[in-house]
């Protein structure tokens, strides 16, 4: 793809030939001029080592990488506020990040990076450097036929980064020359372009040929997997496409946000590990605060707001810290927005960074091993939950069995976007045949845990209710059965040492994604005695069976505690 292909070059702003801004966000990083999370800090030194890598099959081209960073500047105004009206200027971390995502290539010409996820506390100018990037991927990338969608779960959040974009367009004289503005799409006939809005009505959206996919807000996106997937799949026509991603933290777990933030943390932690995750066509940048105390030091504010003090204003931040250190009800909703600590609802017995270890370990290792049981029966045509837990050194070991039936797996997957199907295909849930849970599956799977893999209960609490039958049938398999009374007298002591455990990182749970998803959804009711039990809350689609299970194993840990140290 030759320079001539491109976007007219009549620029107002032109910067010299060898400007690097990644070499120069990166001396400011490396002076403590700016201040960075680890990640970011990661993802920039790895950048700067590809720009001296002379082995690599691609390449830095400045000309590439400035010349997004020239079209922002000099087609693009600012529709809103105080700025609206006036030319884009690009903060350094801005033209850092595209100069990154756009500038590297290959022999051919052709971008190294299909996918660039920008993570960022709120009001740092998301949506205008989407828009920025939506428009040039249209009218500046040289590409014949481009169609780019703004897409994101909603319509009306679709239409945020498409309608900016169209402000833009409607402010520039030499964009309205070259894009035509109509009801639902842009488009620019000199090369067939469209730039259009898209929602998450999958039955919608058959085959798209996407050049740029601009996603938005991730972090609200419910079954959002299959929104991605549609969109990602479409980009396999062209060579080089482009998935831009920006989004803050928010509360919806084990969702397309938890999987792409995952994916670059392994991507990140990766750079300079041999054996580490590679994806040499995913680029992330995540700004956030290393440790979720720091929401109280304003020096560490920057890490996840790189456009604090001129993007986004610091004296209304500051004014929303003071307010939570007042109210503690609004630290969860602070610390997930403004400071990208990913989080759960802000009503959750523990809050996200407490739950989220995913260490994992081998099952096998343990044989020989004494354990404390907990089962949750739940309704017997709902989720079902058995728990082992074992001690090893310091650390709690959890294993956990999950049952429903067939027929109501297959209704939640569809109405409640729960994905059984996958966890039943990883084997963390069991499907029973019928209408109900039969309640002997639960039996043999402690049975199965005890006779093959040899991790011995001694005790296995459970809740008297609906348990008669279960009950006697695992004393006939020599089981010792106790009762755990649902009650937060009972349960308190037990959750309040259980988070405790949690924050210390002593309870690893082999990162079952559905332990996970029920700890997120786990809320807490309190007595006058400040006595808590478990609740799921007003959402009746979430479930906490597997924390009810594991609360009831650590009250039968609790109870026996003495005995079992002296057995292990």
């Amino acid at each position: 793809m030759t320079d001539s292909n491109r976007l007219w070059v009549a620029a107002v702003i032109k910067y010299p030939k060898d400007y690097n801004p990644i070499r120069e966000y990166w001396n400011e990083i490396k002076a403590g001029r700016e201040v960075v999370g680890k990640k970011i800090y990661k993802t920039y030194k790895k950048l700067v080592y590809d720009l001296d890598d002379k082995d690599s099959e691609y390449y830095y081209d400045n000309q590439r990488a400035n010349h997004v960073i020239e079209f922002g500047e000099n087609y693009c105004r600012h529709s809103k506020g105080k700025m609206g009206g006036q030319m884009v200027v690009l903060e350094l971390w801005e033209k850092a990040l595209l100069a990154a995502t756009f500038g590297f290539v290959d022999i051919e010409g052709n971008r190294k990076y299909r996918e660039s996820l920008l993570i960022v506390g709120k009001k740092n100018g998301k949506s205008l450097l989407s828009s920025i990037v939506g428009l040039y991927l249209l009218v500046g990338d040289g590409e014949a036929g481009p169609e780019v969608y703004a897409v994101a779960g909603k319509r009306d959040q679709a239409k945020i980064i498409w309608s900016e974009a169209k402000r833009m367009r409607n402010k520039s004289p030499a964009l309205k020359k070259r894009i035509r503005a109509l009801v639902a799409e842009l488009v620019s006939d000199f090369n067939d372009g469209v730039f259009k809005p898209l929602a998450s009505d999958v039955d919608t959206l058959d085959g798209p040929n996407i050049h740029g996919g601009l996603m938005d807000e991730i972090h609200q996106w419910k079954n959002g997997k299959a929104l991605y997937d549609i969109i990602a799949d479409g980009t396999a026509a062209r060579e080089q496409p482009l998935i831009f991603i920006t989004s803050t933290a928010g509360t919806v777990r084990e969702d397309i946000f938890d999987q792409k933030y995952e994916e670059a943390e392994r991507v990140i932690n990766g750079y300079f590990d041999p054996a580490g995750y590679k994806d040499d066509h995913f680029i992330a940048f995540i700004y956030e605060l290393d440790n979720r105390a720091e929401w109280t030091d304003p020096t560490c504010y920057k890490k996840a707001n790189p456009g604090l003090g001129t993007i986004k204003n610091l004296k209304t931040l500051l004014a929303k810290v003071e307010k939570a250190k007042e109210n503690q009800k609004l630290i969860k909703n602070l610390v997930c927005k403004e400071f990208n600590i990913r989080e759960t609802s802000t009503e959750s017995w523990l809050n996200f960074e407490d739950i989220n270890n995913t260490e994992t370990y081998n099952l096998p290792d343990f044989k020989g091993s004494y354990a404390l049981g907990g089962v949750d029966l739940s309704s017997t045509s709902d989720l079902t939950c058995a728990t082992l837990m074992w001690k090893r050194g310091d650390k709690l070991f959890v294993a956990q069995m999950y049952f429903i039936p067939r027929d109501v797996a297959e209704r939640k997957e569809q109405e409640d976007k729960v994905p059984y199907a996958i966890w039943e295909k990883q084997g963390l849930v069991k499907f029973t045949e019928g209408a109900k849970v039969d309640y002997s599956d639960v039996t043999a799977w402690f049975v199965e845990m005890r006779d093959v893999y040899e991790i011995y209960p001694l005790w296995i609490g459970f809740d008297n209710w609906n348990a008669q039958y279960f009950t006697l049938e695992m004393e006939r398999n020599n089981f010792v059965m106790e009762q755990v009374i649902q009650g937060a007298k009972t349960m308190s002591p037990a959750m309040k040492q259980l988070e405790a455990e949690f924050r210390s990182r002593n309870i690893n749970y082999n990162n079952n994604p559905i332990l996970k998803w029920n700890l997120t959804n786990t809320q807490i009711k309190q007595d006058d005695n400040d006595n808590i039990r478990p609740i799921k809350g007003k959402n009746a689609k979430q479930r906490i069976d597997g924390t009810v299970a594991l609360i009831d194993a650590y009250v039968i840990y609790m109870r026996h505690y003495e005995d079992y140290h002296n057995l292990i």
